[in-house]
């Protein structure tokens, strides 16, 4: 279920380095400098198409609250039940006009997480820390053959034979399916998604890049903790949730994410990338189009929700799950052409399973 926002100008994610580093001092995990994509004079603004981590000034951080207070008006309940009733129409009609068109394929994931890079052997390798005492905190042995006896034991289920597993919940039209497939041509790796659209599902399918030797498509709906995934629990190494959390009615969020953690094995993380507060997208909502506090619907009858980074940390934290990065990425978007500026805000996460303790 790829959001129709999610691409404006520059896609997302898309910088010149998009690695991340620890900062020395507090340990936080933090963006490095973009160098030529600072923006240091305002009169330069419109000399390139983005300029990265751009800090807001105190008026507009109050000027983008009004905002959000003045369209702070909900929708009649049964109004915002019809859109809950028919949200699987509407996302199917909006694969159905916009096809593969709509989206580019987001090759930036291999930079902002690496979990998803070429060579699934050194994935395996990125999720060892060290300890202080120069010891690897990873998967050991015993862990390894819990997951191998899983394997031996799901049967004729697809990917049932690999090594590395990543699945991606709503995944539209596979524009980042495909890349992790075209950029990875390691025998080990299998992918799964799913979209709540049987017809973006479908598309992902008739694509001539599908493989089903290598990608399993299925439709799901993410907010159906009731629901079977094709995978046992405990068996997945990544999850990738990429503009689709918002789509969810706010109540049926954590749920979803508790149920996703158990999919993954001790050691697997949980990556997203999705709106943040005080988006352009929230910020050009009319009146009439507020659901609940910070939850719109727009024009096509899809619904988008916009975070802060503690209501996603305390919805991975209450699935059980650790903080290796959580960030907000602040963007100026230029159209150079009709002289324009648009802020973009969106929220990065990377929440790992804790490993499994080994017996002393």
């Amino acid at each position: 279920m790829a959001v129709p926002h999610a691409v404006v100008g520059v896609e997302a994610g898309n910088s010149e380095t998009g690695l991340l580093l620890p900062d020395p001092t507090t340990g936080d995990v933090k963006r490095p400098q973009f160098g030529t994509r600072f923006l240091t004079d305002p009169r330069q603004v419109f000399q390139h198409n983005a300029w990265d981590n751009v800090e807001w000034t105190e008026e507009q951080e109050a000027s983008a609250k009004k905002k959000v207070s003045e369209n702070n008006q909900p929708l009649p309940t049964e109004k915002q039940e019809e859109y809950d009733n028919r949200a699987n129409e509407f996302w199917n009609d909006f694969y159905t006009i916009h096809e593969n068109r709509f989206f580019k394929d987001r090759h930036w994931l291999f930079t902002e997480f690496p979990e998803l890079a070429p060579q699934c052997s050194q994935n395996h390798e990125s999720r060892l820390e060290v300890k202080e005492d120069g010891q690897q905190d990873g998967p050991d042995q015993e862990e390894m053959k819990e997951a191998a006896a899983v394997c031996h034991t799901e049967g004729n289920i697809p990917g049932s034979s690999a090594s590395y597993r990543i699945l991606e919940v709503g995944c539209g039209v596979g524009n980042t399916v495909f890349p992790i497939l075209k950029t990875n041509n390691d025998p080990g790796l299998f992918v799964y998604c799913c979209d709540f659209s049987s017809t973006a599902v479908e598309l992902v399918k008739t694509n001539p890049e599908y493989d089903p030797e290598r990608c399993f498509a299925f439709v799901h709906d993410l907010s159906d903790v009731e629901a079977n995934y094709p995978v046992p629990d405990g068996t997945l190494d990544v999850i990738v949730l990429i503009f689709v959390l918002s789509a969810l009615h706010p109540n049926k969020m954590q749920a979803s994410i508790s149920r996703l953690a158990r999919l993954l094995k001790p050691g697997g993380v949980m990556l997203l990338r999705d709106y943040g507060r005080y988006d352009m997208a929230q910020l050009r909502f009319k009146k009439g189009r507020c659901l609940s506090e910070n939850f719109y619907v727009r024009g096509d009858g899809t619904r988008v929700y916009f975070f802060t980074q503690d209501e996603l940390h305390e919805m991975f934290a209450e699935a059980g799950l650790e903080k290796v990065q959580n960030l907000v990425d602040r963007r100026l978007q230029v159209n150079r052409g009709k002289q324009l500026t648009m802020y973009r805000v969106w929220i990065q996460c990377k929440y790992r399973k804790a490993p499994a303790q080994t017996q002393g």
